[in-house]
């Protein structure tokens, strides 16, 4: 099983596993924070880290299950990032996937609270992950990774560039640092943790860090691309708000035509890496299935 059939089980089984881990264990006093919580983290998403983290542990033919908590985990981090995003002291959006935004629902002071709870309850769900513990090394790999990507050398520095920038014509080097972390980074990590969870070689490791940051990168520019061609209702977030903010885009610096030929560009990159190793079509698929998605 590839292409849209694989992604739409694997979307599945993550949020079947999101709905069951990530809840309140019984009476709990913050429950409005919870409430938040699953708010954001449950509305309908594409899922893409941790459905590229069960696709390389399928590549070697590895069960899902042994990836339960560190998909989980990625999600949440990814979701934080997103409720974050949308504040009013950033982007200040008020849709997102679909809904309202995090704050516009329940607040900006509980918003904040729920992307912390997110982002902490990520390293805990690591910690509970039956295979890291058995494999206490391989854990440590795992965490240091995550915690890099995800913070200030790589999301959340993204996030800061992103929010700094406001160059009228910014330089395609410029936009592309910002993608590299802001996107790119987390979906890296979710590869280069599936590799580590299936104990690859050295060699599969690199080939899938190459692989993270091409995907990624063209994801971006993609998710750029929408931005300017996309209706709300299918976007599931509001159009055009990079373009009101004067933020530096992949489109803004080189027009939509260059954009979408680096898009694929960027995914023929990433296939290329990933071919030694892809027994499966897996993530060649996949690949694929990012780059021409339409929102």
């Amino acid at each position: 099983m590839r292409g849209p059939d694989y992604w739409k089980t694997r979307v599945e089984l993550v949020e079947a596993w999101l709905d069951q881990l990530v809840r309140p264990a019984g009476a709990e006093l913050a429950g409005g924070l919870w409430e938040a919580m699953r708010y954001s983290l449950l509305a309908p998403a594409k899922r893409v880290r941790p459905v590229l983290l069960l696709a390389v542990g399928e590549t070697l033919d590895v069960e899902p299950e042994r990836f339960r908590y560190a998909a989980c985990a990625i999600e949440c981090i990814h979701t934080y990032s997103l409720i974050h995003d949308d504040l009013p002291a950033m982007d200040n959006d008020t849709l997102r996937r679909g809904r309202p935004t995090c704050h516009v629902q329940f607040g900006e002071g509980t918003a904040i609270l729920a992307g912390d709870g997110l982002l902490t309850l990520a390293f805990e769900l690591l910690g509970t992950c039956p295979f890291l513990r058995a494999h206490p090394a391989i854990g440590i790999d795992v965490v240091r990774l995550l915690a890099r990507y995800a913070g200030p050398q790589g999301m959340v520095a993204g996030q800061w560039l992103d929010m700094h920038t406001a160059a009228p014509t910014p330089s395609v080097e410029h936009v592309l640092n910002i993608h590299r972390r802001k996107t790119a980074a987390l979906i890296t990590a979710a590869v280069e943790i599936g590799g580590l969870m299936v104990e690859a070689p050295p060699a599969m490791i690199e080939a899938l860090r190459v692989y993270g940051e091409a995907v990624g990168t063209a994801f971006q520019i993609v998710d750029d691309i929408l931005d300017l061609t996309t209706p709300p209702e299918r976007l599931g977030k509001t159009p055009g708000k990079d373009v009101q903010a004067s933020k530096a885009t992949y489109p803004r610096a080189v027009g939509l035509e260059r954009a979408w030929a680096d898009a694929r560009a960027f995914r023929d990159r990433a296939v290329e890496a990933i071919r030694p190793w892809d027994t499966h079509g897996l993530l060649t698929s996949l690949a694929y299935l990012i780059t021409e998605r339409q929102a």
